[in-house]
C-alpha cells in the first residue's frame, strides 16, 4: 500500500507537471539562472560531498587505511543511488560498498548507516524547530530538549551490558546490531562536527539555488530547502523522491506568500537540480578505478550474508 501511493504521488506530480505549459515555465526557469548562480551552487553541493566523507572517513578510519579517495567513491555513488532509486533502495548500497573495498562487516556498515541518518534527522529536526514561524517559546525549547537527549541517550543505552544474544536467533542477530551500533558511536571523534558542517553546507547551497528561482531571497529559499528536507522522513516517498519533496518545499514557502503552484515549479527546478549533481557526481566516480577486496579476504563475510538474507 506504501509503494502504491508513493507511485501515485509521484504520478500527480507528473500530471500536474504535464497539464498546461509548466513544462516551459521550467526550462525558463532554468534558463534564467545564471552562470554564477549554478557555479556557486555545485560548489556547494560538493563540498556538501567532501564533508560527508569525512564523516565516512573518521567513522572508518581503522578499515580504509588511508584510503579518502575510496571513501569519496562510496559516498559519492551511495548518494546517487538514494536519489533515484524508489523507496529508499539505495541505502544498501553504503554498506555493501564499504564490504567490498574494505572488508568492513555488513552488520557494522549497517550500524553506522543508522546512525549517520539518526543524526541528520535529529540536526534537520533541530533547524526545523529554531525556524518553525509563530512556534511558541517554550515548544521550542522543549523540542530542541528532547531531541538533544535522544541523541545523548541512545548511544549510552547502546553501550550498556545485555544479554540479547543469549536470547535466541532473532534477539542475538538484534543484539550484534546494537553492539554495531554502540561501536559506531562511540567511533566518529568528529560525527557531530561533520553533521552539522555538511547539513549547513547543503541547506545553504539549496537555499541559494531556490532563492534565485524564486528570485527572493536566502530566507525565503532556506524555508523550501528545510521544507523539502523534513519531506524526505515522512513514512511514504514519492518515487526517487518526486512528489513527496515538490509538495514539501511548496509547503513551507506558503507561508512566505509563494503560492503552491510556483512553489511546486521552483522545488522541481531544486530537485531535478540535486539529482542531475547526484548523478554526475555519482558516475564520475563510478568510473575511477580503485582497489577491491578479494572475497575471500572480507572478515565476517558468512556472518553478514546470513543478517542480509534474514
Amino acid at each position: 500500500m506504501k509503494k502504491l501511493l508513493a507511485i501515485l504521488l509521484s504520478l500527480a506530480l507528473l500530471g500536474w507537471f504535464l497539464s498546461g505549459d509548466r513544462w516551459r515555465t521550467l526550462g525558463e526557469a532554468f534558463a534564467q539562472l545564471g552562470p554564477g548562480v549554478l557555479a556557486w551552487a555545485v560548489a556547494g553541493f560538493f563540498l556538501s560531498y567532501l564533508l560527508r566523507t569525512l564523516r565516512v572517513y573518521e567513522e572508518f578510519r581503522h578499515d580504509t587505511g588511508g584510503r579518502f579517495l575510496t571513501c569519496l567513491r562510496i559516498v559519492l555513488i551511495h548518494n546517487a543511488m538514494v536519489n533515484v532509486i524508489p523507496f529508499r533502495g539505495g541505502e544498501a548500497a553504503f554498506p555493501l560498498l564499504l564490504q567490498r573495498h574494505f572488508g568492513t562487516p555488513l552488520a557494522r556498515a549497517m550500524a553506522s548507516l543508522f546512525w549517520f541518518r539518526l543524526q541528520d534527522a535529529l540536526v534537520v529536526g533541530m533547524v526545523a524547530i529554531l525556524v518553525w514561524p509563530s512556534l511558541p517559546v517554550v515548544l521550542r525549547i522543549a523540542g530542541i530538549l528532547a531531541l538533544i537527549g535522544l541523541a545523548w541517550g541512545l548511544p549510552r543505552w547502546a553501550r550498556q551490558p545485555h544479554n540479547w544474544v543469549e536470547r535466541g536467533a532473532l534477539a542475538g542477530k538484534l543484539g550484534k546490531l546494537r553492539d554495531a551500533f554502540a561501536q559506531s558511536t562511540r567511533h566518529a571523534r568528529f560525527g557531530w562536527l561533520w553533521t552539522i558542517s555538511n547539513w549547513s553546507v547543503k541547506l545553504a547551497a539549496q537555499a541559494w539555488l531556490l532563492g534565485a528561482v524564486l528570485g527572493a531571497g536566502m530566507a525565503l529559499g532556506a524555508a523550501g530547502a528545510l521544507g523539502a528536507e523534513l519531506a524526505a522522513i515522512l513514512p511514504i516517498q514519492g518515487v526517487a523522491g518526486f512528489g513527496t519533496y515538490e509538495a514539501g518545499a511548496a509547503a513551507a514557502l506558503l507561508p512566505g506568500g509563494i503560492a503552491f503552484s510556483e512553489g511546486l515549479r521552483a522545488a522541481l527546478v531544486l530537485h531535478l537540480f540535486v539529482i542531475a549533481c547526484a548523478l554526475g557526481a555519482g558516475t564520475l566516480a563510478w568510473l575511477l578505478p580503485v582497489k577491491t577486496l578479494p572475497e575471500t579476504a572480507a572478515p565476517d563475510t558468512e556472518s553478514s550474508k546470513s543478517l542480509t538474507h534474514s
